[in-house]
């Protein structure tokens, strides 16, 4: 290897950090091998049942140390006003004198290692390079399943490349010197004291969302928190599109999503591309072009089954590492909602003895499963594709049991952008905070946008000027209306295919819509509800429009646009302005 700013970087780690051993990654089948007999025999890592899951482990990761930690993780921009009132921001130098004498010596005794790792396919315009160094094998196990990780991205790399420097420690696991730390001036993400996912995952949700969003606006291009699916009617037309949804709104199982059977019967096909992160860039004819930059899938294990998600439980059926699942008396896995009846006994995700009248979870809530993407059924032909597949549609939603209906389309790019502005989410029981209270979360990009949040929404209008009409349409979609008695009136999972297949429609020209206050709607027949056999008054609910309900939104939306101040881009208050306008009239 020849890249000399490479070479010198890690050479300067390595003299900070004091390692044992310097080991450079290579993605190899010896090397994982390697790592695997190493965390067996450590402890770190069991060895599942090898016919029920081949090749597959579980860990157990530190009980204060098991999911994103938001309130210790910080955007260190130059200026507090780049970060903006959604991020933690801390000055770069003030963060540099709190985390850089962490990392002194930290990996005395222990194994550094080299990660170079691509974000998206080999060979494609709009893939990137990283590279994480770390004392964690267990971040270098979930990496390589997670990237294409080794000799592909150091060729990519090449001789003088650009790349996003990553340094992870876990340290001792201390909560209060728990930092991840992102510095957009120096591309560079700095982690110490965690080793979950997306804390230690460098190339996860701090490169591919928090630096690549900030890279995006400099060059031109969106980093988003979007599963992407490809759809091809019996006539063999293919579409794409991509959809952005808070936490626990159906967004793997949209991505991963099996039609109904009629849908099948007559030739209707759904494929997965991405379920998680999506960039998009202009392809050479204009159009939006997006990819999914990572490799795998670290799913959340708790609810996925063969009713709920039969592809995504089929992506790790080997070749799998779980994290803080429980494990039963015959090595195999089990988690909350994976069968009916639970395991009589098992072995719970802190490690000591469970029974179903234990009380506690036997998994953890957070629990994780990381695969790789090509293992799920659906996944597309078009995965590895270096042009990316042209975008479509851009679809928004939340979980929402009043005011906002089943699907609506946007007027235009701009009312679109306002769509995704205004994104709200009522947070479920296992949130904090009082169950049914209304989260903003736009474009489902609150913990992710690495820069202020006005900002970014300004970025996405200049996008679609730029785009002019070969822009994706945008819709707006809401599975969880509720009617008076708290029941859910869409059954949605698989029959989420009729909205999809209505979007599509429009896409092609020969959707039905009617023009409401809010958006664009489908009349009830276009979306062949039949065979769902439902009442009469949830479907007039599912499609209703009710102006007082209406009005209290645009207050509420108008009250929450004031945290943004003067940064508040013209176009968004304009169509908060005609929202209110049409709805008052």
């Amino acid at each position: 290897m020849a890249h000399q700013a490479l070479e010198k970087w890690v050479e300067q780690i390595a003299q900070i950090t004091q390692p044992k051993t310097l080991h450079w990654c290579d993605g190899s089948e010896e090397e994982i091998e390697s790592l695997y007999e190493l965390m067996t025999s450590d402890g770190t890592l069991t060895k599942l049942n090898e016919s029920k899951h081949p090749n597959s482990y579980l860990a157990r990761s530190d009980v204060n140390d098991v999911a994103r930690v938001e309130g210790r993780t910080f955007i260190c921009s130059a200026l507090k006003e780049d970060a903006g009132p959604t991020n933690n921001w801390m000055a770069p130098e003030e963060m540099h004198a709190v985390i850089d004498p962490l990392f002194e010596g930290c990996m005395d005794g222990r194994v550094m290692y080299v990660i170079p790792y691509l974000m998206g396919p080999a060979g494609s315009p709009l893939s990137k390079v990283g590279i994480e160094i770390t004392d964690s094998p267990y971040v270098v196990a979930n990496m390589r399943i997670m990237t294409r990780m080794g000799k592909v991205a150091l060729d990519e790399l090449g001789e003088d490349g650009d790349f996003v420097k990553g340094l992870h420690s876990t340290g001792d696991l201390a909560p209060d010197q728990r930092y991840i730390s992102h510095f957009p001036d120096e591309n560079l993400i700095m982690s110490y004291s965690s080793n979950y996912g997306g804390n230690a995952l460098l190339g996860k949700k701090c490169f591919a969302l928090r630096l690549a969003s900030v890279l995006g606006k400099r060059e031109g291009w969106l980093a988003e928190h979007m599963l992407i699916l490809g759809i091809t009617s019996p006539e063999g037309k293919k579409r794409h599109i991509c959809a952005a949804f808070p936490s626990a709104c159906g967004k793997t199982n949209l991505a991963m999503l099996v039609p109904p059977q009629e849908f099948l019967d007559a030739g209707w096909k759904v494929e997965t591309i991405g379920d998680d992160i999506a960039w998009l860039k202009f392809g050479p004819d204009g159009k939006l072009y997006a990819i999914n930059p990572e490799f795998g899938f670290f799913g959340v294990a708790p609810g996925t089954s063969m009713e709920t998600n039969p592809n995504a439980l089929l992506s790790c059926r080997a070749n799998t590492l779980f994290t803080n699942v429980a494990l039963c008396p015959d090595n195999t896995v089990w988690w909350e909602g994976l069968t009916e009846e639970p395991p009589v006994s098992a072995i719970d995700w802190k490690g000591n003895p469970w029974t179903p009248e234990s009380g506690d979870k036997a998994a953890h809530p957070n629990s994780r499963f990381t695969a790789p993407a090509k293992q799920c059924p659906s996944i597309s032909g078009d995965f590895d594709s270096p042009a990316g597949v042209p975008v479509d549609a851009i679809v928004f939603g939340g979980r929402r049991s009043t005011t906002t209906p089943l699907v609506y389309e946007a007027f235009n790019w701009q009312h679109g952008t306002y769509l995704g502005a205004t994104m709200t989410s009522e947070k479920t029981a296992a949130a904090a905070g009082k169950v049914g209270e209304l989260r903003h979360d736009p474009m489902a990009m609150l913990p992710f946008c690495g820069y202020h949040m006005a900002d970014y929404w300004q970025h996405w209008l200049d996008i679609g000027e730029k785009g002019g009409d070969k822009m994706p349409r945008i819709f707006h979609v809401n599975w969880f209306r509720k009617d008076s008695e708290g029941r859910f009136v869409w059954p949605g999972f698989r029959d989420n295919m009729h909205v999809l297949k209505w979007i599509v429609d429009r896409c092609d020209g020969i959707g039905k819509a009617k023009e409401t206050p809010i958006g664009l709607m489908p009349d009830p027949d276009s979306l062949d509800l039949e065979q769902l056999e439902l009442e009469p008054e949830d479907v007039e609910l599912l499609f209703s429009v009710d102006k007082e309900e209406w009005k209290e939104e645009v207050a509420e939306q108008a009250e929450y646009f004031k945290n943004f101040g003067d940064k508040l881009p013209g176009g968004i208050q304009d169509e908060l302005d005609a929202l209110k306008s049409r709805i008052d009239n």
